[in-house]
């Protein structure tokens, strides 16, 4: 069910001290991507309306996002999300080098990789300890 889309104005209730009504599915959209859930630890025992407020919009957004997905837990965002296993050409992008100096360096022993299947698949754990290890 879509709800209407409705003009700011509609937001925003009385005159002499307005106020702003956030909808619970807004306020998880704010915890998720504009770090709302940080900004309310940080900003904790600052202002006490401010702390009352904030964690208002953690418990709408709970509320919401139990309700529409089954758990309160928000998803981790796609474009953030590593893979835990990366294929010898994902590292080598991600080394700077060739996906040959990878296999190689994978030969020598240098660059720990687990083969599966026939592929070699390396952890980010491990590309940062070859990164390190190329360093110094």
């Amino acid at each position: 069910m879509t709800t209407p889309i409705r003009p700011p104005a509609a937001y925003v209730h009385g005159v002499g001290a307005p106020v702003v009504i956030v909808p619970a599915r807004v306020a998880a959209w704010l915890e998720r991507n504009a770090s709302l859930n940080q900004i309310r630890i940080n900003a904790r025992g600052a202002d006490p309306e401010v702390d009352s407020v904030l964690n208002a919009l953690r418990l709408a957004a709970l509320t919401w996002r139990t309700a529409a997905t089954g758990s309160s837990q928000a998803p981790e965002p796609e474009a953030t999300r590593e893979s835990k296993w990366y294929s010898t050409t994902d590292a080598a992008e991600r080394l700077g080098i060739t996906d040959r100096a990878v296999r190689l360096a994978i030969q020598e022993k240098r660059l720990h990789a687990t083969n599966l299947d026939g592929r070699w698949r390396i952890t980010t754990e491990d590309i940062e300890h070859f990164k390190a290890a190329k360093a110094a």
